[in-house]
């Protein structure tokens, strides 16, 4: 009998559609076997309802053929009946269900111990309740024809590597373990709060203040603590991950995922003991080899980031045994025989096992998965500057590999605190590049070393004697389109020809987007400024601008040096040269820890200048000094954003005599003025705190709040990670010519890179033309 025929008339709910293997079953039971009445369980996401996300997963390509077969998507919308809830909360189930495929599961390698409990083990057991509900006798329990409807039949999409750390064949059975999944749960629990108490213990919050406070010191207090906080999160997460795993390990199992999909099982296996159960156990699911089209694949799974790292030239060795196998399946071979498994009726106690896998009749080896990458990449290389050259494996074991990570993580670590005492420059921004680069090669190897071990290392192989039975007994019509013997895969075809070219084309068409970028050229992404419209009213854009590092190619020792050596006598000037660079070491050590009070050092140093004769010389003497460092394309800039229409606003910590030749450029204008006697000579103390960090950010806000600005769609240009405040108050920030901590947090949040050179030719104006409404 025909598959759809097997099928016609039954209802199935199916978890996980929102998932790869879960997508792929539903597309192909509303293509192949059209009498099916679906059913599917999704949560909604975001404020958005559980019914337009599956209207919006209908409108994928991989669907168009149902679409076409309903009669339009609102035809095909209306077949699938949505029911809105997830693990966490399951609804009632309909009492008219034949099937349940619970696809839906936590897959990752490293999840935190809790959620990999809650989904696998506690999402399974909630899942079950309601399938056990809903197979209850009872009046609105029959068929059509008035007959009692039989038990739900239960099918638990699990994974292969249930088995754990084992050596040979292992078979289409309950696995064996006294492993208690309720002892274990409560344990996790445990492990949970206790993990949540230990990182709020003095030590560890003392550790990672410090931690926040060298790298956001400068930003300010509120960012070194949401800083400080995201590190403790962090920091509990991680001390999940490595429980879980180090858990597992212990009781045989590869990682936390393969731990709680066993324990996933067992909850199966007792819950589900009234039931028909059907557990098909797919190994490494990868993309489609036919349908619904070659290469088929969403997101990355096990191979993926093994195949992009080696291309990139990221990935220099693997901890693999050369001749282990890595047991990979197409995603449409696992869907044919989950189509296949629903089509079956287990007696109830009596739970069928089926391994979805390749290993034990067509193995694919490392060393052959090296061997078909290397030539597809030789063939068809990233084209990127970053990309390195492709290594060779020489397969040199675990250990050797280990050794190799270990220095070169030590390298790297001594290389990132020498870094961070180099005065900033493209160069240095350069060697953050490499730095960066090293880092993430680093961070590749480790987490594929720490992880993929078990499985590069494996020396098992899955029998799947009932898998073949089932598709032997499939009717001839059946196989081209549900077909799931794995012994028919060609890998070179499947890995070079198809699942290489599919998987690596989304990362080429970024390389492509970026080189089109770094063809505007060297200074970096530039944002389109959006223009008023004319006779627009007055526009709610700012655009603020730091001063110095970001306008203007100095520092505050050199322009307080402009602004106070010309008014000393010559003996004097040498004198205040001598002293200033005797508190340099002591004042630049000041301004790692606190600009505010570097500023305040800084300016101290002008008590008993008179005020009167600094604004001359900033008149005079100064500004053209000051202009010829001035960066050409930062005054075009603010030039651009005022004839847009965009209110224009230069913020800066620095005195006001420094800014004084830059007031024409501007709608305003926001610096330190220095406090005065009656005498008119400055105290050496100012009249505020100098705006910095997040007092930058905090008047950015005040202003936006008072007149009426719109920081959504407002621009900010700074150089310093002390300005990462600023940055994020507006929606559309520019690092310019950043220090190195913000290079990274600007290359982290996608934020354009613009470098800014000095003024080279000509000395320019004091008076620039105005702009619209000047």
């Amino acid at each position: 009998m025909r598959l759809k025929d097997a099928l016609a008339g039954r209802r199935i709910l199916l978890t996980g559609v929102t998932g790869f293997i879960g997508e792929a079953l539903l597309r192909t039971l509303l293509v192949e076997a059209p009498e099916v009445r679906p059913v599917v369980l999704v949560r909604p996401k975001a404020g958005q309802p559980a019914a337009d996300r599956v209207v919006r997963l209908l409108r994928r390509r991989t669907f168009a053929p149902a679409v076409e077969a309903a009669g339009g998507l609102e035809q095909l919308a209306a077949r699938v009946e949505v029911l809105e809830g997830d693990l966490a909360d399951v609804p009632r189930l309909p009492r008219d269900l034949d099937v349940v495929v619970h696809c839906a599961g936590e897959v990752g390698f490293a999840p935190p111990l809790q959620e990999a409990f809650a989904v696998n083990v506690v999402g399974t057991g909630r899942l079950l309740e309601r399938v056990l509900e809903a197979s209850a006798p009872g009046p609105d329990r029959v068929a059509a024809d008035g007959r009692p409807r039989p038990g739900v039949h239960y099918v638990h999409v699990s994974t292969a590597y249930v088995g754990g750390r084992r050596r040979g064949p292992v078979p289409e059975a309950s696995v064996e373990h006294d492993v208690d999944w309720r002892t274990e749960l409560e344990a996790a629990d445990r492990l949970a709060a206790r993990l949540e108490e230990d990182s709020r213990t003095p030590a560890v919050l003392a550790r990672l203040n410090a931690e926040a406070q060298a790298l956001h010191g400068r930003a300010g207090p509120l960012t070194v603590a949401a800083d400080a906080e995201r590190r403790r999160r962090e920091w509990v997460a991680q001390q999940q991950q490595e429980a879980g795993r180090q858990r597992g390990h212990s009781l045989g199992w590869t990682d936390v995922y393969t731990f709680t999909k066993a324990l996933g099982e067992r909850v199966v296996e007792e819950l589900g003991a009234p039931l028909p159960v059907s557990v098909v156990r797919p190994s490494i699911v990868e993309s489609a080899l036919v349908h619904p089209f070659p290469g088929w694949i969403e997101g990355f799974k096990m191979a993926e980031p093994l195949i992009m790292s080696y291309g990139r030239g990221e990935l220099p060795e693997v901890p693999a045994a050369p001749d282990s196998t890595i047991d990979i399946v197409p995603v449409d071979h696992v869907v044919g025989a989950l189509v296949a498994v629903c089509a079956t009726t287990p007696e109830p106690g009596s739970p069928a096992y089926f391994h979805v896998s390749s290993g034990a009749r067509n193995p694919l080896t490392f060393r052959r998965l090296y061997e078909l990458v290397r030539e597809h990449f030789l063939a068809h290389p990233f084209d990127a500057p970053d990309v390195g050259e492709l290594p060779v494996w020489d397969f040199p074991g675990a250990a050797h590999v280990e050794r190799r990570l270990a220095l070169g993580e030590r390298v790297h670590g001594a290389a990132e605190r020498a870094l961070t005492y180099v005065p900033r420059s493209e160069r240095v921004r350069g060697w953050s590049r490499d730095l960066d680069r090293l880092g993430t090669r680093l961070e590749v190897l480790r987490r594929y070393s720490d992880l993929y071990q078990p499985y590069t290392q494996s020396e098992l192989h899955f029998v799947d004697d009932a898998t073949l039975a089932l598709h032997r007994a499939l009717d001839p019509a059946d196989v081209p389109a549900l077909g799931f013997d794995t012994a028919v895969v060609d890998w070179e075809h499947y890995i070079r020809d198809v699942h290489a070219p599919s998987v690596t084309a989304p990362v080429r068409k970024q390389d492509a987007l970026r080189a089109m970028r770094a063809r505007r050229g060297p200074g970096g992404v530039r944002r389109p400024l959006v223009p008023a419209a004319a006779g627009a009213p007055a526009s709610d854009v700012l655009a603020v601008f730091d001063l110095d590092g970001t306008l203007l190619t100095a520092n505050v020792v050199e322009t307080y040096l402009w602004t106070r050596l010309p008014g000393l006598r010559s003996a004097r000037a040498a004198r205040e040269v001598v002293a200033l660079a005797g508190r340099l070491p002591s004042m630049l050590l000041a301004e790692r820890r606190d600009r505010s009070d570097f500023l305040r050092q800084v300016y101290r140093r002008y008590r008993g200048a008179d005020l009167a004769v600094l604004d001359k010389l900033a008149d005079t003497v100064l500004a053209p000094a000051l202009l010829e460092r001035t960066s050409d394309a930062a005054l075009a800039r603010v030039a651009d954003h005022r004839a847009a229409g965009h209110r224009t606003v230069l913020l800066t910590g620095a005195v006001e005599q420094l800014t004084r030749p830059l007031v024409p450029f501007f709608d305003e204008v926001v610096s330190s003025r220095l406090a005065s006697d009656q005498d008119g000579r400055a105290t050496g103390y100012l009249v505020a705190p100098p705006l910095v960090g997040e007092g930058r950010a905090a008047w950015v806000k005040r202003y936006a709040e008072v007149h009426g600005f719109d920081l959504a769609g407002s621009y900010a240009y700074a150089d310093s990670h002390s300005d990462l405040p600023l940055l994020r108050c507006v929606g559309l920030p520019t690092a310019v010519s950043p220090d190195v901590p913000l290079l990274r947090a600007a290359r982290r949040a996608g934020w354009p890179v613009e470098l800014w050179a000095a003024r080279t030719t000509l000395p320019r104006p004091l008076r620039p033309p105005r702009g619209p409404g000047s």
